[in-house]
């Protein structure tokens, strides 16, 4: 099946877990994705999401949709696939392809903030902050000097910060809510409310049971170093 989902942010909020714990997600709304396309080498499908009227499409893209017979839809990506033996062009996929427990990585294109200047975009300490210093929050020197008289690329200066593709790894899905195909993703994704990202499986963490409780190890405590209160017949 294939291995992610396209999908919208929606906002965020907070739920509670069983012990009464404060937990901070983000809800995106997780297809319904239509499988557009079957590819064999790679193997991988191609889905869309979020339909929309024809008249937004040009020639091209809506006779690609109607020689298949498909909806015609926003936003197309294509996603690796394990086995495609059970999938069909036109089949949908819901937010049920994830499970609670399950880790995801989150992409998505991040907010823009405009041009900034280095501290705000790199974190620079800045100048010093006495009254005769003319060097506050300025650049400075970026360079070297005779030898080779040029700098040096990738020196970190002001610009455009944000509006740029960010990939958030490891998140967790807290709660689904089948019937809307929303997914409650514990902290916070890159973008805007209602932008589009993608949900793929996560890479590097597998799955693990919201029930499960995390072993608490006793601390061996070494009598020669204890505490000079504890020396004393404290408490």
């Amino acid at each position: 099946m294939v291995a992610g989902l396209l999908g919208k942010k929606v906002g965020m909020t907070q739920i509670f877990d069983k012990d009464g714990n404060v937990i901070p997600v983000t809800v995106v709304e997780a297809g319904p994705c239509y499988i557009l396309e079957l590819k064999d080498s790679p193997v991988k499908v191609k889905l869309g999401f979020d339909e929309i009227k024809e008249s937004r499409l040009n020639k091209a893209e809506l006779g690609f949709f109607k020689k298949n017979k498909l909806k015609p839809v926003k936003v197309i990506k294509e996603f690796k696939a394990a086995d495609t033996s059970d999938c069909k062009v036109g089949q949908e996929v819901k937010a049920d392809l994830f499970k609670p427990g399950d880790f995801v990585d989150v992409t998505g294109i991040s907010i823009g903030k405009g041009f900034q200047g280095g501290m705000k975009r790199w974190g620079w300490s800045g100048g010093p902050a006495g009254h005769g210093s003319n060097h506050h929050r300025r650049v400075g020197s970026i360079g070297p000097s005779a030898d080779p008289s040029r700098t040096f690329r990738g020196r970190p200066m002001p610009g455009q910060m944000g509006n740029i593709q960010v990939t958030t790894q490891g998140l967790r899905v807290m709660d689904i809510d089948f019937e809307n195909n929303l997914l409650m993703i514990k902290g916070s994704i890159p973008g805007h409310k209602r932008s589009y990202i993608t949900i793929n499986k996560s890479q590097k963490r597998e799955f693990k049971s919201l029930d499960q409780v995390k072993a608490v190890h006793a601390v061996k405590r070494n009598p020669m170093k204890q505490s000079k209160s504890k020396a004393k017949g404290k408490k």
